[in-house]
């Protein structure tokens, strides 16, 4: 009884959950360089028989998911450019979109989401919430908490409505 009971890592409870939703699009939004965080939903989407996009700021960052990624970065469609405007546009059908808070328009990609929401509602997970770089670009710990806030909020509609499943900001 004295012994805790292991946790999954992010990555391993990301990949579950997009898994277990059975998604089909994934959308990813990352900031830099690739981690295990980004790195699930291939797994997931090898299970769900799903597709991957991973939206980069640069080629840079780009060329670096390619190489860690190795022979599996051709079961991903990277695509490089402002992450809002593409969740918006082009994935607004996505049903898994997980957002990397190190990017300064984090909250507006979450934004960018609901406005394009599908049908079914799509689940919402933020990672990178507690690093550096979040606080640095938001300012102060009250924008991390107002964002809690709506992300749980999302997260209680759904399980009234059945709508969109959100998972506030967690560190990754």
């Amino acid at each position: 009884m004295g012994e805790k009971a292991k946790e999954p890592n992010v990555a391993e409870f990301v990949s579950a959950l997009a898994a277990g939703n059975n998604a089909q699009l994934m959308v990813v939004a990352c900031a830099g360089a690739a981690n295990s965080t980004a790195l699930a939903l291939p797994v997931a989407a090898h299970q769900t028989g799903g597709h991957v996009v991973c939206i980069l700021p640069g080629i840079q960052q780009l060329q670096q998911y390619r190489k860690i990624l190795g022979y599996d970065s051709c079961h991903v469609e990277f695509v490089v450019g402002e992450a809002q405007n593409l969740v918006l546009s082009q994935y607004a059908e996505a049903d898994f979109v997980l957002i990397d808070c190190n990017l300064e328009n984090h909250e507006g990609i979450l934004r960018a989401v609901e406005a394009g929401r599908k049908r079914n509602g799509a689940v919402v997970v933020g990672y990178n919430a507690f690093s550096e770089g979040l606080w640095r670009s938001s300012g102060s710990k009250k924008s991390i908490a107002a964002y809690r806030r709506r992300a749980t909020s999302h997260q209680n509609r759904s399980k009234s409505f059945g709508e969109d499943k959100s998972v506030g900001c967690k560190g990754g």
